[in-house]
């Protein structure tokens, strides 16, 4: 299991995900309205780790700007 901090940017041109000094700073294209921004997120870090979505959750910050995501090793 591995707990990392996601900076996220909504409403961005293009999806990426970097990390630098630590903390990893995801652009989403999908606005924060209705978990659309959290849905991309998930998807996002699931695509990079190369895990299932169903491994990635958002254990806190589902609503702030800066998000602890658990991914769970299988």
């Amino acid at each position: 299991m591995k707990t990392i901090q996601v900076k996220v940017k909504p409403n961005a041109r293009a999806s990426t995900l970097e990390q630098s000094e630590g903390i990893w700073l995801a652009k989403l294209k999908a606005p924060p309205v209705d978990g659309k921004a959290n849905e991309e997120l998930i998807m996002l870090i699931a695509r990079h780790f190369g895990c299932r979505k169903s491994a990635v959750s958002i254990k806190s910050g589902a609503s702030a700007r800066i998000k602890l995501v658990q991914i769970d090793d299988d």
